[in-house]
């Protein structure tokens, strides 16, 4: 390289970019994506369920004082931490499936950075008009009407930049409660400083560095290569078909008439005909826009596409290229899909066999076992136990073994305890053997514990082991 020449630049610097307004099969589509997670987002705190008097009822629950996380009738605690890692092992499976057999649908329909900055170019389009209005609004001077619009537009989005930070801290208490108290500013400020980060969040990366967030603060751009092959189906250009470019009907090019109309219904700024670019995020508004001029024009739809590479050799030669599903079934996807569904209903399986009592028992080692006054030999326990239901549970608690061993509970004369509602308890246990028993001078004896719920007779047990003189040599 000589002296002259100049590196090129790690980082470009932002070009305004104003998607032009489409309608089409894809971009009604993507309406219905944007409402249906958005009103997820939005309502889903607001959703009523009855969880006792000691909790607040509510659906979805992040409990991170209780160390609890509530999803309608599912309640994980936090020794159950595995259910929750298994879903984002799903979640990362998913997202391996789905690029490998359509590329970033993920990118294009559902990832929260898309679905807001389509809101946030929605309202940009109401206020300001669409793309050659807001074009020409960006190359004016600041004069009155232009502060006018461009303080509406900042404003409406600021609004959504809060309910947006709102809604989320809803997840970790009892929405109309915290609802309330922030309104009279009675709320912790964490819940203060939490909306006012999510709100600065929404509000830049919605508004200001929409495709610059995709380009260089996303990974998944440059991961999404090693996730695709030729069969991929995709958004792309029949290059075979289109070039070369011109508005002549001679004969003498091809279906393309050069009109831009992908390039400015585009909101990355791209241009797909220059073949896959890692700023595409397959949001196919594109293939709306040019369906919609290859109809104006008396020519077949399809220019652009959901297509695969291994079928343009095909298309080019007159032949009929694969159904979608033969390319989608190949054994890449096969794969992700078997280990998504096994993990899947692994954890189903896991969440409908797991009981409502749960018992840990933890046997006292220092000292390992006491000799009493009589020549009795006493072991000590420390049991916990986890009471899963929404109101007070009597637990009896009871021991099987092959020898002959008394259990006895600290504090109290009965065989049973008395566990709170969603609360755990640590039970100090005593098991004895009687002077001469086998258990009281042999090494060790199994035993097994048994709790059971008085209310509901529900049952759970734990194996340990009883130590006697020999374990003490």
């Amino acid at each position: 390289m000589s002296k002259t020449d100049t590196p090129p630049a790690l980082y470009a610097a932002q070009e305004p970019i104003f998607p032009r307004k489409v309608s089409g099969f894809f971009r009604t589509f993507k309406w219905w994506i944007m409402a249906i997670t958005l009103g997820i987002y939005y309502l889903t705190p607001w959703i009523r369920w009855d969880r006792g008097p000691n909790l607040p009822d509510q659906a979805v629950l992040i409990d991170l004082a209780g160390r609890r996380f509530y999803f309608f009738w599912i309640e994980i605690w936090p020794h159950e931490f595995y259910f929750v890692a298994g879903l984002l092992i799903m979640a990362g499976l998913g997202l391996f499936l789905f690029t490998s057999a359509l590329g970033r649908v993920w990118c294009g329909y559902t990832c929260p950075q898309t679905v807001w900055t389509d809101l946030f170019i929605l309202v940009e389009r109401w206020i300001e008009g669409d793309r050659n209005a807001r074009v020409r609004l960006w190359r004016a001077k600041w004069d009155i009407r232009k502060w006018r619009l461009r303080f509406t537009k900042w404003l409406v989005w600021l609004l959504i930049a809060i309910a947006t930070g709102g809604a989320w801290v809803f997840y970790f208490t009892d929405a109309p409660k915290l609802a309330v108290d922030l309104v009279t500013f009675n709320a912790h400020p964490v819940a203060y400083a939490t909306i006012g980060v999510l709100t600065a969040t929404t509000f830049v990366f919605g508004g200001f560095m929409r495709e610059q967030v995709c380009i260089y603060m996303c990974p998944w751009p440059r991961i999404q290569g090693a996730m695709m092959d030729e069969d991929t189906i995709t958004v792309g250009y029949r290059e075979w078909r289109g070039e070369p470019r011109g508005k002549k009907h001679d004969g003498t090019t091809g279906d393309c008439i050069d009109c831009m109309a992908c390039v400015n219904v585009c909101p990355m700024g791209i241009d797909i005909r220059d073949g896959q670019q890692m700023e595409c995020i397959t949001c196919a508004l594109c293939i709306d826009a040019c369906d919609d001029i290859m109809a104006k024009v008396g020519k077949e739809r399809g220019l652009i596409d959901y297509l695969a590479l291994s079928d343009e050799p095909v298309e080019r030669a007159g032949g009929k290229p694969k159904p979608i599903w033969k390319h989608i079934l190949h054994p890449r996807t096969l794969v992700y899909t078997f280990l998504w569904s096994t993990i899947g209903l692994g954890l189903l399986f896991a969440l409908f066999i797991r009981p409502e009592i749960d018992m840990t028992v933890s046997p006292i080692r220092n000292p390992t076992f006491v000799t009493m006054s009589d020549g009795s030999i006493r072991n000590a326990y420390d049991i916990r136990l986890l009471n899963k239901h929404g109101d007070d549970r009597e637990f009896h608690m009871s021991l099987t073994s092959e020898e002959v061993l008394r259990i006895d509970l600290e504090g109290t004369d009965l065989m049973s305890v008395v566990v709170p509602a969603n609360e755990t308890k640590l039970q100090r246990v005593y098991v004895t053997a009687r002077r001469g028993d086998p258990s009281a001078t042999a090494a060790r004896t199994d035993l097994r514990f048994w709790v059971e719920d008085v209310i509901s007779g529900e049952r759970a047990h734990t194996n340990s082991v009883f130590n006697g003189k020999e374990a003490g040599r």
